[in-house]
């Protein structure tokens, strides 16, 4: 007996002093702060760069001559770029490196600098780390790794990718009320003077500050038990850092210069920090981005309240993220995933053709256990309102009052069915097209507008900017995600056992507390990992390669954004015997002529070309670019067809906007021509309405395999409702690693607009009628 109380003492005693270690383990008390890693030293040789640009004007619309097309600069050049990489500097994506998750383990700064120059062959692109993690220590080694990144180029006139510096200020509310959503700010220049000395990270609402606290030391003391790595290990000191660091907030109310230089600056709200950057003195810009994705924006917002100093300063925010590899933000639709009843309370719309609400899904699930459990139609009829009822009271996280349900029960519920590649739980009120026909009366002076030029750009969580030019390994070049094989599922909060059957799910609704959950319990894990693509590209006309070149390209708005192929595009207006190139705007009675021209991207051939392998090692190569890199062969794709959309802003406050967006208003099909499709058109219709247009381009590809082309994968009965899914999980416990979920669709590229104010009488009151078009094909 007494041998047995010594080993059950011994026993307790290594348990106890086995989960103290791990514990300390978790609390980062063993690891290292990880640093920013070391930039390659070996640039991309000049003769790239050449051949490049002798490409591009091999296909470049034709000087200006009998057909009226305009000139091109002799020096101009389009360059491709990302304006939104995450490293695991930020918080979300250091949890998503880790084993537990499925990660690779580190990838900071270095990482994304490499990847730009020699996999994904990027002309420039922006480091934007969440600000919320960005302690004085990494910030200071950020700017040193950028400026590591750009030290690598051979010929300052001439470098072969540019990098900027930036963060992210990621905003989220909890209602339409507080949210203002997520915004990058990328800064000019690299001197000391050209750079703020901290980041400004965004300052939550009350309901939400818990958002922002550290991992506890318990979460990664679980991953420890699947990485034992030095990684592993560190990542309790990274939480501990970041902890630590937001404990010394700056002060309220103080100039920027006169605050602590290690301390964490915050605003609340957008105007709040474009205030602070005015106080900096600083040249930047502020870019929305995942305006309509519903992962984090509360049903019901809208970028209406943002028209105006609350959300908007037009001399820093004239560009807008209409496609990352969260999904595109482009097109606007009628349906809601709320509405408002005359009290002011949300309430459940019922479903209409193209859209199923969530809420309503979510009384639909709950009716149908009801049912399945012998209660009477009226009984399972009452309880599918109340879940409704539960469900739009509590926001994003309205899934939560329907306990173990699974991700194949809610269909496509909250889905655009019928856009490309939509941003997961769509919002149609941060669309891009709903943004270009606001405009804002009850100020004094013109009328208020948004008149944002448009990009794409990756949102990539591992460091890899430009993931776009080949559609391959999802789980690296996309930001899905889920636990590895450790015996539970976490879609939806339901853990059961892998492989086994769920528990049987309860035929009433739950009315859980919300109000406290965080942002990551808030989401909808695992259903949004089939939303997630490999992401877009910024392209800019610009006179240069140099960092002032693409600046000053961006700054005209001479920019535009495709769902990651290097499609050229060209778009521009010519009216009094001026030229105005895609993002300008122009006073014209009478309708401009304008010009389209779009080529296709390179095929890809597979492997790296020998200035990547000349570039990186071996092993680094076969970890970071995964041995396939941007690697042009001599054939393009074709451009299958070109759209042009029109837009005529409201004229009135409360004008329906429905009506407003022309969706395609033209349609122009290309002939399978590899060296372009190009085509010039004219407005009739725009005298006779006298308002003002907007116009932009589509230029669409044929179509191609893409990571996600086809979300949830839906089976359709014969009126096109989807009545099951076969969803592309982020944990390989339901989706084989392997499978990259490949579907067919067409890539593109969204040119920014063409703003055409209408010079005559101010009189608007005529209606324009059915919109005429005259076009010719050149």
């Amino acid at each position: 007996m007494k041998i047995v109380k010594t080993l059950l003492l011994v026993t307790l005693t290594l348990t106890l002093c086995g989960a103290a270690l791990l514990y300390m383990a978790g609390a980062g008390l063993f690891g290292d702060s990880e640093d920013a890693g070391r930039v390659s030293a070996i640039p991309i040789p000049p003769d790239v760069l050449r051949k490049q640009q002798a490409d591009q004007r091999a296909v470049a619309p034709a000087a200006a001559g009998g057909n009226d097309r305009r000139a091109i600069d002799a020096g101009s050049r389009i360059l491709f770029g990302d304006f939104h990489v995450h490293t695991t500097f930020s918080g979300d994506a250091f949890i998503t490196s880790l084993a537990l998750m499925g990660g690779e383990g580190s990838r900071p700064p270095a990482d994304a600098c490499d990847f730009a120059r020699y996999c994904s062959a990027l002309d420039f692109w922006s480091i934007n780390d969440h600000a919320e993690q960005l302690t004085p220590r990494r910030w200071r080694e950020t700017i040193d790794s950028i400026r590591a990144c750009n030290a690598v180029n051979a010929d300052p006139a001439h470098p072969d990718t540019v990098a900027f510096l930036g963060w992210e200020w990621t905003q989220m509310g909890d209602s339409p009320e507080n949210h203002y959503g997520h915004r990058n700010v990328i800064l000019r220049g690299l001197d000391d003077n050209d750079i703020t000395t901290r980041p400004i990270s965004a300052r939550p609402p009350p309901s939400r500050e818990g958002d922002f606290a550290a991992i506890p030391a318990i979460g990664t003391a679980l991953n420890l038990l699947f990485e034992r790595t030095r990684h592993g290990l560190n990542a309790g000191r990274y939480f501990r850092e970041t902890a630590k660091a937001r404990e010394h907030p700056c002060p309220l109310d103080t100039p920027v210069r006169d605050m602590p230089a290690d301390c964490m600056e915050s605003a609340a709200t957008p105007a709040e920090l474009f205030a602070k950057l005015d106080d900096w003195g600083i040249d930047s810009l502020v870019i929305p981005h995942g305006t309509t994705w519903g992962n984090y924006t509360p049903p019901g917002s809208s970028w209406e309240k943002q028209l105006g100093p609350v959300g908007h300063d037009p001399n820093r925010q004239f560009l807008m993220e209409v496609y990352s590899g969260h999904g595109s933000a482009e097109v606007y639709r009628p349906w809601r995933a709320v509405t408002r009843g005359e009290d002011g309370e949300p309430e459940c719309p019922p479903p209409g053709p193209g859209y199923l609400p969530s809420c309503w899904r979510a009384g639909e699930i709950i009716r149908e256990r009801c049912l399945a459990s012998g209660e009477g139609d009226n009984v399972c009829a009452a309880r599918a309102k109340e879940t409704r009822e539960l469900y739009t009271q509590r926001g994003n996280a309205g899934f939560h009052v329907v306990p173990g349900a699974a991700v194949e029960d809610w269909l496509d519920a909250g889905q655009c069915s019928d856009c490309f590649l939509p941003a997961f739980n769509y919002r149609p009120l941060g669309s891009l097209q709903y943004m270009l026909a606001l405009g804002k009366f009850d100020t004094p002076g013109p009328v208020q507008r948004f008149r944002f030029g448009v990009i794409g750009s990756s949102d990539n969580h591992s460091a890899r900017a430009g993931t776009g030019y080949k559609e391959i390994y999802r789980h690296a070049m996309t930001d899905a995600t889920g636990f590895i094989d450790v015996g539970l599922d976490w879609s939806n909060n339901r853990p059961r056992l892998a492989g086994g059957p769920p528990p049987a799910p309860p035929a009433f609704p739950d009315p859980v507390d919300t109000s406290m959950l965080a942002t990551f319990d808030r989401a909808e894990r695992d259903r949004i990992n089939s939303f997630f693509t490999s992401g877009g590209l910024v392209a800019v006309h610009a006179p240069g390669r140099t960092r002032d070149a693409i600046w000053s390209a961006v700054g005209r708005r001479q920019v535009y954004g495709t769902s990651g192929d290097r499609i050229l595009l060209w778009f521009d207006a010519q009216h009094d015997g001026a030229s105005y190139p895609m993002g300008s705007a122009l006073n014209a009675a009478s309708s401009p002529r304008f010009h389209v021209k779009a080529v296709g991207d390179w095929e890809q051939q597979p492997g790296c070309p020998q200035h990547s392998r000349d570039g990186l090692s071996p092993e680094r190569l076969a970890s970071l670019c995964l041995d396939e890199c941007y690697n042009p062969s001599e054939q393009r794709k074709v451009i299958e067809r070109i759209e042009i959309v029109k837009i005529t802003p409201q004229r009135e406050a409360n004008e329906p906007v429905a009506g407003l967006i022309h969706d395609p208003w033209l349609v122009h099909d290309c002939p399978p021509d590899p060296t372009g499709c190009s085509f010039s058109f004219s407005d009739d219709a725009y005298a006779a309405g006298e308002r003002d247009a907007v116009y932009y381009v589509r230029a669409i590809e044929a179509a191609s395999d893409a990571l996600n082309g086809a979300n949830l994968r839906c089976e359709y009965d014969a009126q096109g409702v989807c009545v099951a899914v076969d969803p592309c999980y982020g944990s390989e416990v339901f989706t084989d690693p392997a499978d990259d979920c490949l579907a067919p669709v067409n890539e593109r590229a969204w040119s920014s607009p063409i703003f055409v104010d209408y010079g005559a009488s101010t009189s608007r009151s005529r209606d324009p009628g059915t919109p005429h078009n005259n076009q010719d094909e050149q």
